[in-house]
């Protein structure tokens, strides 16, 4: 039995979205979830980290710079309310046909703060008339019991998306780049959270230094085994302002690119062994030329790399999860 044929009849029984595209889409996900077109809207709240301010490590990982992916609105010293109304503003010229919005919270941890803390800033959030729910990115040891259960609650009247940055499931990874943090600390907290009736969300990124494509393709196959909700893929930049610049510029003969060509086939194999009930928000990163320091995929943005990840599949006959139920 062929691929098509395989996804012909899964088609509207275990895996709906295979009669529309190839993989999980993320928008395919969110026009059946809301029926309407919703933004997220990027939130800097002024969390800190357990990496940077000492309680675990300073300097924070080595790959990041959360400035690369701020927005030029997202000001920690503006209130969440005002960054709200300007990220609605920054966003009307490209998604006039948004009329409700996630309140995402991006930079650093935001998780990592008394819980009464939390509830001030994420309750001034959904205070907005148009803000439908919330997406937190934060660490997975920046989580405990109550904390879920204040998240849990949020849930059950409102959007909400816990994303755990796993960055790795390799242990030496995690410790090669500073994580401060083993993968069973992220096993620990997805589960609990998924548990909890949370949707949960991860970030993997694809390249990091010392992982053979075996050792990352098999990370497919990891967390497939957990229970998410969605995944983005980023493949590894080097940023300016991180310590993995400095590393690099002394040890290049460490760090293994993908080219183009070779990262477009590689997400397809990846794509294959991925569950094909976790939704894939996005397959590579993007950031500003001016934080790059790095060998790059070029001027190419990420809705050209979405357009080629979709051609291959189509021209390779496969789609995600292939390789988990053939």
């Amino acid at each position: 039995m062929d691929a098509l044929t395989i996804m012909t009849e899964l088609n509207n029984q275990i895996f709906p979205w295979c009669h529309e595209r190839r993989f999980n889409a993320y928008a395919n996900y969110f026009r059946k979830e809301f029926g309407t077109r919703v933004q997220k809207l990027s939130i800097d709240a002024g969390f800190s980290c357990p990496n940077r301010d000492g309680s675990k490590g300073k300097g924070g990982c080595t790959y990041c710079n959360n400035d690369a992916f701020n927005p030029s609105y997202c000001q920690p010293e503006k209130s969440v309310s005002q960054q709200i109304q300007e990220g609605k503003d920054f966003h009307a010229w490209r998604y006039k046909r948004a009329q409700k919005y996630l309140a995402y919270f991006q930079p650093y941890s935001n998780t990592y703060a008394p819980l009464e803390t939390l509830k001030r800033i994420y309750d001034e959030a959904l205070n907005n008339e148009d803000i439908i729910g919330l997406v937190i990115g934060t660490r997975p040891d920046c989580i405990d019991d109550e904390k879920i259960a204040y998240f849990a609650d949020l849930a059950k009247t409102h959007y909400v998306v816990i994303e755990y940055g796993i960055e790795s499931c390799l242990d030496k990874t995690l410790n090669l780049i500073n994580r401060g943090h083993d993968f069973q600390t992220a096993v620990n907290a997805i589960e609990k959270t998924a548990a909890a009736g949370i949707r949960t969300g991860t970030h993997l990124i694809l390249g990091l230094p010392g992982e053979t494509e075996d050792e990352i393709l098999q990370q497919a196959t990891t967390v497939s085994s957990l229970p998410l909700h969605s995944i983005k893929l980023h493949q590894l930049q080097i940023l300016k302002g991180s310590i993995m610049e400095h590393d690099y510029a002394k040890h290049p003969e460490n760090y293994k690119f993908f080219t183009l060509d070779n990262y477009i086939d590689f997400l397809i194999r990846f794509l294959e062994h991925l569950s094909p009930n976790i939704i894939v928000e996005r397959f590579a990163g993007e950031v500003p030329p001016r934080f790059q320091a790095g060998p790059t995929f070029g001027n190419i943005r990420n809705d050209e790399i979405l357009r080629m990840v979709e051609q291959e599949l189509e021209r390779r006959n496969t789609f995600q999860g292939r390789l988990v139920i053939g």
